[in-house]
């Protein structure tokens, strides 16, 4: 192979970013005084046309931005390390919960974000690393939201009442055979897997695993139903929901819930792939809402279920009213908190995992399913556990939600849901970390805050038509701005470095060997082939002379 232009590339000189250690601190003191001053109404109400220009809901959106801006400059500046720490650490225990403290929505828009910026993560698990294009996404943060509302508000009473009511001849009796039922055809399905794996599969053995599994099902809800008509006898005693503290249980419990639910919808999708992956997820996740508004028993139907607990921490409720908190702040700084720590531990297994031999697996499958494949990625198996990973993230998520909102109905889990969850993941940048952090918070400040805020603006402003007020366009202008990005950079906000090298290989050629005369890649120059078609007419034949 020869080039046009043999000379050798230019040596490239290495790009030397400025320190900008005293920057960063300048702008993260100006950022958190204009946080705290404009959450403050006692100090707004002292400054006259200055405090009535703070409190505007377009510029009280822009402060609040730049303010979590300081986080991603301390991510993507060159400066000293203490600076960094200082500004992570002050901006999220200290800023914001100070600046909380004056303004509960604050607080909350911030568990908003955190919440967001987890079910980005693991739906970047699904999608941006194993590449499976999941648009149900959102069916996993029900279940998790559910899996603690139903035990944590009266609902739980009410089933327990229905069945003391409804108990006919289940009994210790019906226990013990859903008991012997579960352990016979789980050991069977054990046995039959066991053969599988040792000789080939025949019908027989397969209607045998159908079978097994039915019987599994059906011994299940025999336990269940057993077990809720013996515990009718104490539905008083939990007519409010279960005691607070379960709550730790049941972040577990959510968690294992939401992997197990994704398993299931995982085993019969996954040998689908592209478009017809995407609808049938999407499908998926509709029947979970549809169920959550049909079992009214369980779920209070379209009603929803209200009101949700929270845990009961008395030492850190004695520790916020320490600091100055109302007690009708309590939870939300304790959700604040807890969140925090959950998304620290969630961004670590993410980077974990995408270390580990699965995480390159994941994007082996990703890139070529068949190469994958061939070189001894068993796919069904890797594609589970990317699945029940992801989910499991949003059944924990679910579960805190449900614990912010104090309410949820199936209207909380619709299509949009799942749709907007992946628009964090592509604006942010699909495969990194930081970026899908970044689309969440871009997307939720856009929907929450941005958005609504121009929307109050210029709610009356004479010359703007009430049709063409943005609080009308907001879906309008969400929309745009996506479309925007992926024209300008479809690689998002923050991407990750082999994302961005497959979007723009043709512009970015390069030869690794460095060596041969391979030099015109580096050098912009055409390549020709010997016998391959010449692109100018009066060009000879690659090899040529």
């Amino acid at each position: 192979m020869t080039a046009v232009n043999p000379a050798g590339p230019a040596p490239r000189r290495p790009v030397v970013r400025p320190d900008r250690t005293v920057l960063l601190l300048l702008v993260f003191i100006i950022t958190s005084g204009l946080l705290l001053v404009s959450h403050n109404r006692a100090v707004l109400g002292n400054m006259g046309s200055l405090g009535t220009l703070l409190l505007n809901p377009i510029v009280e959106a822009l402060v609040v931005s730049l303010f979590l801006a300081n986080v991603l400059f301390a991510y993507m500046w060159k400066a000293a390390n203490w600076a960094k720490l200082i500004v992570g650490v002050g901006s999220l225990l200290f800023v914001l919960p100070l600046a909380g403290r004056a303004d509960s929505s604050l607080l909350d828009l911030s568990i908003q974000i955190m919440i967001f910026a987890a079910l980005a993560l693991g739906l970047n698990i699904v999608v941006g690393l194993a590449g499976l294009l999941d648009l149900g996404y959102v069916a996993f943060f029900a279940v998790g939201a559910y899996t603690w509302s139903i035990f944590a508000s009266p609902r739980f009473g009410e089933i327990l009442r229905y069945y003391g009511e409804n108990a006919g001849a289940t009994g210790a009796g019906t226990l013990a055979i859903g008991l012997v039922l579960v352990a016979v055809t789980a050991g069977s399905m054990l046995y039959i897997r066991g053969l599988h794996a040792r000789l080939a599969t025949t019908r027989l053995s397969t209607w045998s695993f159908g079978l097994a599994g039915f019987g599994l099902v059906a011994g299940i809800v025999l336990v269940g139903r057993s077990l809720l008509v013996l515990a009718s006898g104490s539905a008083a005693a939990v007519a409010g929901g279960i005691d607070p503290s379960f709550f730790w249980l049941f972040l577990a419990l959510s968690i294992m819930t939401a992997a197990l639910v994704g398993v299931l919808i995982g085993l019969p999708v996954l040998k689908l792939k592209g478009d017809y992956l995407a609808i049938i997820t999407l499908g998926l996740g509709e029947v979970i809402r549809v169920l959550a508004n049909n079992l009214s028993l369980y779920t209070a139907g379209s009603q929803g279920i209200t009101p949700i607990g929270s845990a009961s921490v008395p030492w850190f409720n004695s520790f916020a009213a320490a600091l100055g908190f109302r007690q009708d702040q309590f939870y939300l700084l304790f959700l604040y908190a807890l969140v925090l720590i959950v998304i620290a531990v969630i961004l670590l297994v993410n980077v974990r995992l995408d270390r580990s031999r699965i995480g390159r697996a994941w994007i082996a499958i990703r890139d070529d399913e068949i190469a994958a494949q061939a070189m001894g990625v068993p796919l069904m198996q890797t594609k589970l556990i990317a699945f029940a990973t992801g989910a499991s993230f949003a059944g924990v998520m679910g579960m805190i939600f449900a614990a912010k909102q104090t309410f949820i109905s199936p209207e909380s889990f619709n299509l949009l849901q799942s749709i907007g969850v992946l628009s964090m993941v592509i604006l942010g940048g699909m495969g990194s970390f930081s970026g899908v952090i970044l689309g969440a918070a871009v997307v939720t400040l856009l929907n929450l805050r941005i958005l609504p805020g121009l929307g109050e603006a210029s709610a009356n402003v004479p010359w703007i038509p009430q049709q063409a007020n943005p609080g009308q366009l907001q879906r309008l202008i969400f929309g745009s701005i996506l479309v925007a990005m992926m024209l300008l950079r479809p690689e998002g906000l923050l991407p990750n470095k082999r994302r961005t090298r497959e979007l723009h290989s043709e512009h970015d050629q390069e030869d690794e060997s460095g060596e041969g005369n391979a030099s015109g890649l580096n050098a912009g120059g055409d390549v020709y082939s010997a016998g391959m078609a010449t692109i100018k007419e009066n060009d000879r034949p690659g090899g040529s002379k």
